[in-house]
């Protein structure tokens, strides 16, 4: 039985080539077609937490720590680089989405991933970049969802969520 597609927009910045930090972390860069299968899976895979709509929008940005603390101060006050950012476009009571649900894509968000963290993070896990960003990737994409973790409680159910999508695309902590 073949899962259906759900439509995705999904728009990936990689503004971390053209920073100073692309010198810094040698990685091959993810292609746009394996972000877009990786959140295509992820979406069937956490349809049952989508609010309704005809298709889904959605940002990745991959940034350098200089631009994400920029970001981090800002909007969270905490004047220092961080691994992922998001900005939920949606409030958790998904406010108004019966009347736009059949007209227009709904837009979940933007995901900013900081390169240089990523890359540290995965040097200390011992795995690979790529298995970093995507691991991240999931976490913004859960926080888009609704997703949060002010507790010990919470943040085991929401990792143990993100090595499920992770499996799902075939990548393994």
């Amino acid at each position: 039985m073949q899962c259906q597609t759900i439509p995705l927009d999904l728009s990936v910045q990689n503004a971390y080539w053209e920073s100073d930090g692309a010198r810094k972390v040698q990685f091959e860069a993810i292609a746009e077609e394996t972000w877009d299968q990786w959140f295509q899976t992820w979406l069937q895979q956490l349809e049952s937490e989508l609010p309704p709509a005809i298709g889904y929008e959605l940002s990745i940005r991959l940034s350098d720590d200089r631009e994400i603390q920029q970001l981090n101060a800002q909007y969270r006050h905490q004047d220092k680089p961080t691994d992922v950012l998001s900005f939920a476009a949606l409030e958790v009571e998904y406010p108004q989405i019966e009347s736009i649900s059949g007209e227009i894509p709904l837009y979940l968000g933007d995901i900013i991933i900081s390169v240089d963290t990523a890359a540290r993070q995965a040097e200390q896990q011992e795995h690979s970049v790529t298995v970093e960003l995507a691991w991240l990737a999931a976490h913004g994409l859960l926080h888009l969802l609704g997703w949060d973790h002010p507790d010990e409680e919470s943040l085991t159910r929401m990792l143990g969520q993100q090595e499920t999508l992770l499996a799902a695309v075939g990548l393994a902590l």
